[in-house]
């Protein structure tokens, strides 16, 4: 998704929407996702996804979990071409559920973020010092990337929306390990599905289809690994981004903070690039 870093760091735009893609954060749809229809879910097909979803917060921490309202991350991340890693760039991630998240990346000096409060956003650009309100397709991103979210998911937000939960089936997931999946399916047609491991229960993949063009679609994918336990609650500290069965990104937090106090004024919009913090 991103162009190649013709100057060192010169910081493209569209990696700010594929970086809220893969992390921690869940309410509409992208412009041109591909939309399905999928028959209703079954009362016993519901019971049964409601049961993993409730083992799966009870994994990450149950009440622990459910009480975090604020997350402040680091860490690296770093962008995959032809199967190779390029080079890292650090990020620092601040969420304030439900829906406000500004992320900023660093690297050989230059800084640029992107900050998303529900419908609105606006972006510095670090290369070229320019600040901008976000566009809708930027927007729209923000939007598919909640919608994706294990949190959106396990939090209950996508009940607003009026999305459909169901059973989705076992899956393999490697030599002696298997997933149980469940799916949302969205008025709009959007449909994504969760899996989480049978024994641990813990979050492990996400997974969804992107229309790309009139003839053309891809399939997204997060896998999440290397869970840790802070405090009580775990959290995975690598994500890695597949376009079609190709890896394209991988996230690797270095800290992950819950409920620190986080100022609003991170989220307001300078009124110029040079009052960007």
């Amino acid at each position: 998704m991103l162009h190649h870093m013709l100057s060192k760091l010169r910081l493209p735009l569209a990696l700010f929407s594929l970086l809220l893609v893969c992390l921690l954060a869940s309410n509409a749809l992208a412009q041109g996702e591909k939309k399905e229809t999928t028959k209703p879910a079954t009362a016993a097909e519901v019971e049964k996804a409601e049961q993993i979803l409730q083992r799966a917060v009870e994994a990450l921490g149950g009440n622990a979990y459910l009480s975090v309202r604020s997350l402040t991350a680091r860490g690296l991340y770093t962008q995959y071409r032809e199967g190779r890693p390029e080079v890292p760039l650090s990020f620092v991630d601040y969420i304030v559920y439900p829906n406000r998240e500004r992320t900023e990346f660093k690297g050989d000096g230059i800084k640029s973020v992107q900050t998303n409060t529900g419908e609105t956003g606006w972006v510095f650009d670090g290369m070229t010092k320019n600040i901008k309100d976000m566009k809708a397709g930027q927007v729209a991103d923000f939007k598919l990337s909640m919608r994706t979210s294990v949190d959106n998911l396990l939090r209950g937000l996508w009940r607003k929306e009026g999305a459909q939960l169901a059973y989705a089936g076992r899956r393999e997931a490697g030599i002696g390990r298997r997933n149980e999946a469940v799916r949302l399916a969205y008025p709009d047609g959007f449909m994504v599905e969760f899996e989480f491991g049978a024994q641990d229960h813990l979050p492990a993949k996400v997974s969804y289809v992107r229309k790309k063009s009139e003839t053309e679609e891809s399939k997204e994918e997060d896998r999440m690994m290397q869970y840790l336990n802070l405090n009580g609650i775990f959290a995975p500290f690598v994500v890695d981004h597949f376009t079609d069965g190709v890896q394209q990104s991988r996230l690797n937090y270095n800290s992950i903070e819950f409920n620190a106090q986080i100022a609003d004024s991170l989220f307001t919009r300078p009124a110029t690039a040079k009052d960007v913090k």
